[in-house]
């Protein structure tokens, strides 16, 4: 069992080898005006194992290189990330987004922030203009269930992982956590250990 007082402490290579394996930020499909996008998972971020240097690196070598000058919109997972495990922190967010070249920055579309919490929610509203400029807070738009991205993104050509479907059932039962007035989920979803792949978290097909 892993014990939450001890850390780990990987090399540079092992920090950009784990992201690699998790594939936490991938460019997969498209939304329906025909923009790439970048699908983030928020849960299986190895906050407390990558470093902000080495995550701006990775993100530097292995998505904007990729997304060259063309628009391109965001799907961010927020759906099971809790602040002491998957969190970086907000220094680090806006060390990161700082880092992100300019150019790329003007091609972002939309961020979709699917499964928000009311935390979230709360920090953005309050501080969220004060950390990322004006233009970036006017392109997030915050998604409470996947049948809603549909309305944006192309069903069949992205991966969600399958916890974050079954949140989405979670709400059928449980209505006020489309509010963000319950934060807390009824199950426990095992967090990946470093020697996990990525299957662990399998993914639903969709034809």
């Amino acid at each position: 069992m892993n014990s939450s007082s001890s850390t780990v402490i990987l090399s540079e290579k092992e920090q950009e080898h784990l992201l690699e394996k998790l594939q936490v930020f991938k460019i997969k499909g498209r939304d329906k005006r025909g923009r790439k996008v970048v699908r983030v998972i928020g849960k299986i971020f190895p906050a407390r194992l990558v470093s902000c240097e080495v995550l701006k690196k990775y993100l530097e070598e292995k998505i904007f290189s990729k997304l060259k000058e063309s628009p391109f919109s965001v799907v961010y997972l927020h759906t099971g990330v809790q602040r002491s495990e998957n969190f970086p922190g907000i220094s680090a967010l806006r060390s990161i987004y700082d880092a992100i070249p300019i150019n790329v920055k003007d091609h972002l579309a939309t961020v979709y922030f699917v499964h928000p919490s009311l935390q979230a929610r709360l920090f953005l509203a309050t501080f969220g203009r004060l950390f990322f400029s004006g233009g970036f807070y006017g392109k997030l738009k915050y998604v409470n269930r996947l049948e809603f991205l549909w309305d944006h993104v192309r069903r069949n050509e992205i991966e969600i992982p399958e916890f974050a479907y079954d949140h989405d059932d979670e709400m059928e039962c449980r209505p006020l956590m489309d509010y963000g007035l319950e934060s807390d989920y009824p199950r426990v979803y095992c967090a990946p250990s470093v020697d996990s792949a990525i299957s662990v978290y399998s993914m639903r097909c969709i034809a």
